[in-house]
């Protein structure tokens, strides 16, 4: 194993450390001196996150009592991130007057050991008119002092946890594995076999979500488990 996989092989494990510490700026530096083309393959096949180009889900859901559906698309587009061509995921969320309220592009990598990673977002939030309203969240790894963070490891395991995204006070989400064994129902499946992790970020500090994961789909629940109301849930996949 070279320095740099050596390096970054301990850096998940340590994603929660608070980043203004001297400690995790240096993890930092060594996430985006890990993001080279060279530690990167061109797809994303890791089995709780796959993204095969043309895979679309549906999601039903509703945030602080507003019902949306969103709409998450594998494209076949890549998106150059400090030399890495990166799969480009485009999610739009729709109210139920059918407008597109939030309209968003992610851009995700799997490095060699089979992790994934999550390079940024192009964000923006529309009124019912179309015209565009924030694009706070958005970020791109490199970019004013953005990094990027792994969204799902290779070899999941209970307890891990990681942080999947930083930008000073625009992104900071953290993630950890709490079962690999979760039971899980929605419109279009079920699973006793599911992963359950639980999310959080410093700038919003009273709030907790839980994610289900199911292997060979991806995401297939999210809820908000402690200071809001937001649900998603998957029904329905369409693959190539």
């Amino acid at each position: 194993m070279n320095k740099t996989l050596a390096a970054l092989a301990t850096l998940p494990l340590l994603g929660l450390a608070a980043c203004g510490s001297s400690h995790s700026s240096k993890q930092s530096s060594q996430a985006n001196g890990y993001i080279k083309a060279e530690n990167f393959v061109r797809t994303v096949d890791n089995p709780w996150f796959p993204l095969k180009p043309g895979t679309t889900l549906r999601y039903r859901g509703a945030k602080d009592g507003k019902p949306n559906v969103d709409v998450v698309t594998v494209t076949s587009k890549t998106k150059d991130v400090l030399g890495v061509p990166a799969t480009v995921v485009h999610d739009a969320i729709y109210d139920n007057r059918g407008h597109v309220i939030e309209d968003t592009f992610d851009w995700y990598a799997q490095d060699k050991r089979g992790n994934v990673w999550y390079l940024g977002e192009g964000t923006k939030e529309l009124d019912s008119k179309g015209h565009v309203t924030s694009r706070e969240g958005s970020w791109q790894s490199g970019v004013h002092g953005a990094v990027a963070g792994i969204f799902m490891p290779a070899h999941p395991k209970v307890g891990q946890s990681y942080r999947q995204e930083y930008l000073k006070g625009q992104a900071d989400d953290h993630f950890k594995i709490l079962s690999l064994k979760a039971s899980v129902k929605v419109p279009a499946l079920s699973s006793g076999a599911a992963m359950l992790t639980q999310e959080m970020t410093p700038l919003e500090p009273g709030v907790v979500d839980h994610k289900y994961y199911v292997r060979g789909i991806g995401t297939v629940d999210e809820e908000t488990v402690k200071g809001g109301s937001e649900t998603n849930v998957l029904t329905s996949v369409t693959k190539p």
